[in-house]
């Protein structure tokens, strides 16, 4: 969406790039499952009704680790560890 939006302009295919990170040792995807998923939808308020941020912010929480951003919503929510 982001592209399409013209917010982040990619140099490479995106597919490409993926394939290009997941073979980086240290980067790890995670998939949605269920937990996340409803903890997304569980998050205390005040939080903004991004989806994508909600369950980047449940995905966090899930697996007890801190997020890297300069999003300001997020870095503003006090119930999630930041970091930037």
């Amino acid at each position: 969406m982001l592209v399409t939006k013209g917010r982040l302009k990619l140099t490479v295919n995106l597919e490409d790039w993926i394939n290009h990170v997941e073979r980086i040792e240290s980067i790890l995807f995670i998939p949605l499952d269920n937990q996340i998923a409803i903890r997304a939808t569980q998050l205390p308020e005040p939080l903004h009704k991004d989806p994508a941020d909600r369950i980047i912010i449940a995905t966090a929480k899930q697996l007890a680790c801190p997020l890297i951003t300069v999003d300001k919503k997020i870095l503003d929510y006090p119930h999630v560890e930041t970091v930037w």
